[in-house]
């Protein structure tokens, strides 16, 4: 429901509500100096308060419950806490951006279904988490404040939703801060259906949104999946164009998603001639928009949220049952009539950036968040029925835990030519998107990109499943082998790379070292002239350098002994290979820049 904005509060408590407050201080039993909490119904009596100690040491599930309205809206519920600021270098936040302290008057951010996850984790020296925390709502919105509070030195948050239950993960077990989010991801799980993700979303795909943009027609996607599929690719997302014969950046003609008369003629012909060379054929929808050119517009036109004139589209209401009728019958239509295997669901943020104002006619619940619920189960529903392991893509702005159901993997928010940006995006994800499948924004470079620098691109994503969106044919032939080694790579140590647990070092310099681990195989990115730190066992490492200083130093716990050493050049050319007694804790090693060391145990 629509709130007027509330009041800043400058010393980092929660807004003032101008409501009945029943509060009360909370006793965490975990013994933490400084450390203070305190729980409040809103509107209503505080009737119920549990603190339950989880098998993690440090870690406890606060759980507030309110009892029937005092004032006659509906209650919210609230808790709330502080810390000493000490020792932090960082504040980690699902949706990247900066990894500033903020200051704590600063307003609240607000998570929900079709707008992000409500999670985050103040860091400190070594990455250690000095308190990493998560909200059990996974529909509705939840705002949560959280800074540094300039009067007192203390770091405070205070997160709230409406409702009669508030469920809160407090981590402040000091573990590294990838582990504990990771570990309120593992506890959203509990609060789901398993969610079963198939193979094929962690497979390299081919994207054409930055190749040819809307210019595109049938041929020429046919024409690049055909110089993809060699190439080690899986999949291709058809991104937007296939509706409209129209080249410019408008989004007027959305909303009727029927294949472009002139671009592609036999839809369904085409999807089948892309399946025949091995691929996947995904389709790019843009869920919320009705465009003002559109047939559809006319029916949808009493049930939309808001107009962006500048987009030339208006934005549904998803209360409407009229609305989810006509988007799930035309979305479904891309698999049931043409064959596709999934689609690229697009722009879900929108809803709730639209906000939520008087609702459609026929609205059938109160808040959008829960009609975007209401439209991805159906979609999900219908689309599962044709195809039980169709391929949906969502992306980075709009991915929290209650969207794992409708999904099976999430893409890195648009970040086009920019390594960095896209190594900690997907870094990020994969902590919070729990068993989907994390892509990278598309990979895109100038036809006259070295060989060197391609390999970069495409290691500053080694964690994540790559995308890459380039005129192939313009690519010369150390280009491609470039592109072929590291694909190869990724394809096959999958398990490793994308399954394996992942620990991205030092937030607040942008993951200048990204490790994971699967059993006893270890892989690390170095994207700087660290040192790389090699504890516990393993057979296999392989390390991919993207940093120009090619002087590579491993520290180990012990001694590894006899190794095998390979190191490769960006195209996979072998340029040493040996095999010596490590009888130290250190060997130094050059790897070119976009070049790959595997030893070997």
């Amino acid at each position: 429901m629509t709130q007027t904005p509330p009041p800043l509060s400058w010393d980092g408590s929660a807004h003032p509500s101008g409501r009945p407050e029943d509060r009360r201080a909370v006793e965490t039993g975990l013994g933490l100096p400084g450390l203070r909490v305190q729980a409040t119904a809103v509107g209503a009596e505080l009737t119920g308060l549990t603190v339950t100690p989880q098998a993690q040491p440090g870690v406890v599930l606060l759980e507030v419950t309110t009892g029937p309205t005092l004032d006659g809206q509906p209650p919210r519920a609230r808790v709330e806490w502080r810390l000493p600021c000490t020792g932090a270098t960082a504040h980690w936040t699902p949706n990247t951006g900066t990894r500033w302290l903020p200051p704590s008057w600063l307003a609240p951010r607000i998570a929900s279904l079709p707008k992000g996850a409500p999670v985050g984790s103040l860091v400190g020296t070594g990455d250690a988490a000095l308190c990493t925390f998560a909200v059990g709502e996974l529909v509705l919105p939840v705002s949560i404040g959280e800074g540094a509070v300039e009067e007192t030195g203390e770091f405070s948050w205070w997160v709230e939703h409406e409702g009669d239950r508030l469920a809160l993960l407090l981590d402040l077990s000091g573990r590294h801060f990838a582990d504990t989010i990771r570990g309120a991801a593992s506890w959203w799980a509990t609060l789901l259906p398993p969610v079963t993700v198939p193979p094929a979303a962690f497979e390299p795909t081919f994207c054409t949104w930055y190749a040819l943009h809307l210019a595109m027609t049938s041929a020429d996607v046919e024409r690049l999946a055909a110089l993809a599929a060699p190439l080690g690719f899986k999949a291709v997302i058809v991104d937007d164009g296939w509706q409209t014969d129209e080249e410019g950046r408008s989004y007027a003609t959305t909303g009727d998603w029927q294949p472009a008369p002139l671009g592609f003629p036999d839809f369904a012909a085409h999807i089948a001639r892309v399946q025949a060379l091995g691929l996947n054929y995904l389709v790019w929808h843009s869920l919320p928009f009705v465009g003002e050119r559109s047939s559809a517009l006319k029916g949808l036109a009493e049930h939309t949220l808001a107009h962006l004139p500048q987009l030339e589209t208006h934005v549904l209401d998803p209360r409407s049952a009229t609305v989810r009728a006509h988007q799930v019958e035309r979305l479904a239509s891309a698999v049931e009539t043409y064959g596709a295997d999934g689609l690229k669901v697009d722009f879900i943020d929108t809803f709730a950036r639209a906000g939520a104002t008087a609702a459609s006619p026929e609205a059938d619940c109160e808040t959008v968040a829960e009609g975007v619920q209401k439209l991805l189960t159906a979609l999900d529903a219908r689309l599962r029925a044709t195809r039980p392991e169709v391929l949906i893509e969502h992306r980075q702005d709009y991915m929290g835990p209650g969207l794992w159901p409708y999904a099976t993997m999430v893409r890195a928010t648009d970040c086009p030519h920019n390594t960095a940006e896209n190594r900690t995006r997907t870094a990020d994800l994969r902590l919070t998107a729990g068993p989907l499948a994390v892509h990278a924004d598309p990979i895109t470079w100038h036809p006259s990109e070295s060989p060197e620098q391609i390999a970069v691109l495409l290691l500053s994503v080694l964690f994540a499943t790559p995308q890459v969106s380039v005129e192939l044919a313009a690519q010369s032939p150390a280009q491609l082998a470039t592109l072929r080694f590291w694909l190869s790579v990724m394809s096959e140590h999958v398990g490793l790379l994308q399954r394996g647990d992942l620990r991205p070092h030092r937030p607040e310099l942008a993951y200048p070292l990204i490790e994971a681990r699967n059993g006893t195989a270890l892989a690390f990115g170095r994207y700087a002239p660290v040192p790389i730190p090699v504890g516990g066992p393993w057979d296999l490492l392989l390390l991919a350098n993207a940093d120009p200083d090619t002087l590579v130093r491993l520290t180990f716990d012990q001694p590894p002994g006899r190794v095998s050493v390979l190191i490769q050049d960006c195209q996979g050319g072998t340029l040493a290979e040996a095999a010596p007694t490590v009888d130290g804790t250190e060997l130094a090693l050059h790897v070119p820049l976009g070049g790959l060391l595997t030893l070997r145990r």
